[in-house]
């Protein structure tokens, strides 16, 4: 190999400075999030408990077949309490045996609800987990913005202190030349002093947020990618409430759930009516017993037995508990249903303020970038009139105030309207990584 020119390395020097500077995206702290969250995790070991309930009905329907088996060794000591030879004796015998058992179910009508209810059960979990995942897109994407607009804040505060500490050395200036009153300077002063306590707060409110992401990644990330500051943001697609509530109570993960909630409720009251029907099944046994000797008898045996049958059970009185069941079952799926009714009101709910979050955010960005442009002029034209006379320190500095609160207004509601767009998708269950992969295609990178 031909060593590399100097040109080179420096290249890749600097190829390799910026690769360690450049940020985690959205898709691959959403990856981690996946592999590491404990709530994702638990729900999704749910989800695998929840698949065993299907096999699980089945096999009450399946025939069963149980094998037991035994060996006893016994010594009997006889010894008599008269003289006649022959009545006293001892004798050791072997006893083995094993019996092979079958039972087909025939008829149990309460198997046949258990087993039509697994299928229900199994898609609780399946709606469970589908849930889970909508939240852990929500959740990670509020993270990460949160990270972000803390560390927008923390960075806007450092450019307004270093802004306010220019403004207070050319105050103190000013007074030293006889421009300026001591006034200005002391308003320059506090609040440069403001500004210092501002910026501990926002340094604070950073390290929280980048604690709050990294319980749900597991992970530090020194830089994230910013979102580009030209980014664009549309309106919800379809741009039409109704269509995101109907979608909302149809296929909404919680909607989902509960609908099987209530057909597991229903199956139960059928399987607790059941209790007063007879069962039947088909009964099978085949065994062997080998007997060396007997208490009674110095010969051993072979014995086999074969039993094939039908065995009828007939419920008569169980001192008033499976009507008490039956109650019971009735009730649960009342509440059931009222709580089916429940969750689709509250999907459409979620649908409905998530749309006039996302609707109202893209229309907040617009006025915000509007004032972003008028707040820089108004403080372009402060300092020309500070530096002619006709304006006053008080002013400049307001004016540097109000176009720093814009710039965070902006950011914030940018990261909050994009979070919306997720929510709603979450609220309507259509929330997929292809839509985080979409955000992430608007990140500076």
């Amino acid at each position: 190999m031909r060593p590399l020119a100097p040109g080179a390395l420096a290249a890749l020097a600097l190829a390799a400075a910026s690769a360690g500077v450049r940020g985690e995206d959205l898709v691959q702290v959403y990856r981690d999030a996946v592999a590491y969250d404990a709530v994702y995790s638990s729900a999704r070991n749910s989800y695998e408990a929840g698949k065993e309930r299907v096999p699980q009905g089945r096999a009450l329907l399946l025939p069963t077949l149980n094998l037991s088996a035994n060996s006893t060794r016994t010594q009997f000591d006889v010894e008599a309490k008269t003289t006649t030879p022959g009545t006293s004796f001892n004798r050791p015998f072997t006893n083995n045996n094993y019996t092979l058992n079958f039972a087909q179910p025939l008829y149990r009508p309460q198997n046949l609800a258990q087993y039509n209810q697994a299928d229900f059960q199994f898609r609780q979990a399946e709606a469970t987990f589908g849930q889970a995942g909508q939240d852990l897109g929500v959740r990670v994407a509020q993270a990460y913005f949160d990270v972000l607009a803390a560390q927008d804040s923390l960075d806007l505060v450092g450019a307004q202190k270093a802004a306010i500490s220019e403004q207070l050395a050319q105050a103190k200036r000013n007074f030293e030349v006889g421009t300026a009153t001591i006034t200005d300077t002391h308003e320059a002063q506090a609040r440069y002093d403001l500004i210092i306590s501002q910026e501990i707060a926002a340094q604070n409110d950073l390290a929280n947020k980048r604690q709050s992401l990294q319980l749900i990644t597991g992970k530090e990330y020194a830089h994230l990618a910013p979102l580009r500051p030209d980014v664009k943001l549309a309106p919800p697609n379809p741009n039409v409430m109704q269509s995101w509530v109907d979608l909302a109570e149809k296929q909404s993960y919680n909607v989902q759930l509960q609908e099987a909630a209530a057909e597991v409720a229903r199956i139960e009251m059928s399987k607790q009516s059941a209790g007063h029907k007879p069962t039947l099944d088909f009964v099978a046994s085949y065994g062997q017993t080998a007997e060396s000797a007997t208490a009674v008898s110095a010969f051993g045996r072979d014995t086999t037995t074969q039993v094939f049958g039908l065995q009828l059970a007939v419920p008569l009185y169980a001192g008033g508990s499976v009507s008490s069941r039956e109650r019971e079952a009735a009730a649960n799926y009342n509440k059931a249903r009222d709580d089916l009714a429940n969750a689709k009101r509250s999907a459409a709910l979620s649908a409905r303020q998530s749309y006039v979050s996302v609707v109202n955010g893209v229309a907040q960005v617009g006025a915000l970038e509007q004032a972003l442009v008028s707040s820089q002029s108004a403080l372009d034209s402060n300092r020309l009139g500070y530096e002619v006379g006709v304006r006053i320190n008080i002013d400049v500095l307001n004016a540097q105030q109000q176009l720093f609160s814009a710039r965070r207004d902006l950011a914030v509601a940018r990261y909050n309207t994009i979070t919306s767009q997720l929510k709603l998708k979450a609220a309507a269950g259509s929330l997929r990584e292809e839509d985080i992969q979409e955000i992430n295609r608007v990140l500076a990178r």
